[in-house]
């Protein structure tokens, strides 16, 4: 008997009945809209996908009540009053398929965004009060009037009655919550005005309560109306998160404010607070990176169920449906998947009919789904699929052929794995005795145990569609011919680059480290500052060593912007947290017995050391590729055998190859 079952019995928003207790959280759908503002069949297919899959309640992704008041590009957003008929149409249709699968749907409406702006996101630059931007101090918002604070009341009860008429069955007020606009009325960090909109608490959420009256007077008492609501802003000061377990001082609201804040926006009408915590100013908290432990709201949640009367909506790395059990009617009355559902739609499906070994996990890289949003459409680093479901998706080989795959990284299985789905006999030759690759040692760290979830993902898959594993078999030019296959693909990986140094100390790889091949002292000094180097000093100072890193570029991590901002931002305020001292623009000059010899810019000093590490990248493991590439049978080369990157390309170009071989 599957010991989920709770999660599926129905629960109700107001009058609204919801089958189960899941819902898809809400992510924004930018670059999906159609040329009139409504949505365009990629994100149409994209919810209905999910909603085929036993998700009870859809929540959609931020859509613009008006984008002309921050001047949004009309294709950055949906928004319903752009051209009311058009999204009407483009709605409805997707509302009727979603409604055949008895899943519910809220379409979520968002005031806009204020002080965090992306720069160049927005031609008009407002906020409450006068505020330099999030991002970019240079760039300054001006304090919108009266004027244009009423109209975005207006909007947002017009945007709900169009929603209804569309077949939504509800909508989402976006947000007090994670620094947005709303948000920034409600914190007095952001609110100086002396108007009826400024001052006192009540005046602060005064726009948000006149909404939520407003689309009640319009669409009646029992449309349901759903807050997405940070309890907690967890900030140290502008730009500046706190970490989890860090003792600082909120300068942002704190949990006394958020309890009599959520308090008046549930008198005021709200049917259901959608909880997290969190601003822009404190990022990782509303997109939680791999470095947060799971479930990290629900003490926001439980706080919130002893004030409020109404459901509370939890979501925040509840991936493990045991975890959402146990928050079960203590942190949450419904249980929110956001990135799980990019990364698998079935993921409620498979905790429903009990295949948890068959959840293509949520690794928290931000690499598909926010890490390239300023150039491409949500996506997911797993699921190449993510977003296009209807223009992407598999079709059966019409010529079934034999395919080695040569090298079990995670390129590797993903070329065996889809070559499979498609009708394809595959063998796949691993030279070691584990499939992974660079994995392996990457997935070591507790903070980066969905990385092994991911190959475990993977060698299961292989299992079911019985893929033909060799392990410990060397592929040669020599012996390929025995395989007669038709098609070759190398998957063969990449190498830790290597360095000497001057001196007496033996230096070591991060991957030795990792795999626990070489031993680490109490001193130890990282030669480069990327991400294996930082990650590495991370999971070594938690371990309580004393770790310096030294880094021969400006900056860290490849510079601002390399990483998807949210994992950048906790990283480095990680490092500091446990102590692991930076030194950029810096080499390492010699090393002695105990210690290291470094030169930064013009200055020279030592560091304590009785372990010198290095990571300074990877060298692409070509050569089978180069002597194979020539023959009769056409040869392919992929992951960073071919090109050096990371998990997602490794993944999508894998993906892309073996959907077309």
């Amino acid at each position: 008997m599957n010991k989920f079952l709770e999660l599926f019995e129905p629960v109700k928003i107001g009058k609204l009945r919801i089958k189960n207790k899941t819902s898809m959280a809400p992510m924004g759908p930018v670059g999906y809209a159609d040329s009139f503002g409504g949505f365009n069949q990629r994100i149409q297919d994209y919810y209905v996908e999910r909603a085929k899959n036993d998700v009870g309640l859809i929540i959609t992704g931020i859509c613009s009540v008006d984008m002309q008041g921050e001047g949004i590009p009309s294709i950055g957003l949906p928004c319903p009053t752009s051209n009311p008929l058009a999204f009407i149409h483009s709605t409805y249709q997707m509302n009727e398929r979603i409604h055949a699968y008895d899943a519910k749907i809220f379409l979520q409406l968002t005031g806009g965004l204020g002080r965090s702006a992306l720069p160049g996101f927005v031609s008009k630059t407002i906020a409450p009060s006068e505020q330099e931007n999030r991002f970019d101090p240079k760039i300054v918002h001006r304090e919108m009037t009266r004027e244009e604070i009423m109209t975005l009341i207006k909007k947002f009860v017009m945007s709900a009655v169009i929603a209804k008429k569309s077949g939504f069955d509800g909508v989402e007020v976006h947000a007090v919550h994670e620094g947005y606009l709303l948000d920034q009325f409600a914190i007095s960090l952001f609110n100086h005005r002396t108007d009826e909109f400024g001052g006192s608490l009540e005046n602060r959420l005064r726009i948000t309560t006149e909404i939520v009256k407003g689309i009640k007077k319009a669409c009646g008492p029992d449309f349901p109306v759903s807050l997405r609501y940070s309890l907690k802003s967890c900030m140290k000061d502008l730009r500046q998160g706190g970490l989890p377990g860090e003792d600082y001082k909120e300068v942002g609201k704190d949990i006394d404010e958020g309890i009599e804040a959520a308090k008046i926006l549930v008198d005021a009408g709200y049917d259901a607070l959608n909880v997290d915590a969190g601003t822009y100013d404190s990022w990782y908290w509303n997109h939680p990176p791999m470095y947060f432990e799971d479930g990290m709201y629900r003490e926001f949640g439980e706080i919130l169920k002893k004030h409020v009367n109404v459901p509370i909506i939890l979501a925040g790395r509840m991936d493990d449906p045991n975890m959402a059990i146990e928050s079960l009617g203590k942190s949450c009355d419904i249980v929110s998947y956001g990135r799980p559902l990019l990364a698998d739609p079935e993921f409620v499906s498979k905790i429903k009919y009990n295949k948890l070994d068959e959840i293509r996990p949520c690794l928290g890289c931000h690499e598909g789904c926010l890490g390239r949003i300023s150039n491409a459409p949500v996506s997911c680093a797993v699921n190449p699929a993510c977003g296009r479901e209807s223009i992407y998706g598999l079709t059966p080989a019409l010529q079934k052929k034999r395919v080695l795959v040569i090298g079990g990284g995670i390129a590797g299985m993903e070329v065996a794995r889809i070559s499979s789905l498609r009708g394809h006999t595959v063998i796949l030759c691993e030279k070691t005795d584990k499939l992974g690759g660079n994995l392996i040692p990457g997935g070591v760290p507790h903070f980066k145990r969905y990385d092994r979830k991911l190959v475990e993902y993977y060698k299961h898959q292989l299992e079911l569609l019985n893929v033909e594993i060799k392990y410990n078999t060397m592929i040669t030019k020599e012996n390929i011919d025995s395989y007669n296959a038709n098609i070759i693909v190398t998957a063969t990986g990449s190498t830790p680059k290597s360095i000497s140094l001057e001196g007496t100390q033996k230096t070591i790889t991060a991957d030795q480290v990792l795999l626990g091949k070489a031993n680490v002292g109490e001193n130890v000094v990282i030669v480069g500052g990327g991400l294996v180097g930082c990650e590495t000093g991370l999971w070594l100072a938690q371990q309580g060593k004393n770790v310096s890193i030294v880094e021969v570029l400006p900056e860290i991590l490849g510079g601002h912007g390399t990483l998807p901002h949210m994992n950048e931002y906790m990283l480095i305020d990680l490092l500091k947290f446990h102590n692991v001292k930076i030194y950029k623009d810096a080499c390492i000059v010699k090393t002695k017995d105990t210690s290291v010899e470094v030169k930064q810019n013009d200055k020279n000093f030592e560091l304590l050391s009785d372990t010198v590490i290095t990571s300074i990248g990877y060298k692409e493991n070509d050569s089978l590729f180069m002597q194979l590439k020539d023959t009769e049978v056409p040869v392919f080369n992929i992951g960073d055998s071919s090109q050096v990157h990371n998990i997602m390309y490794s993944i999508w170009n894998a993906y892309e190859l073996a959907k077309n071989i």
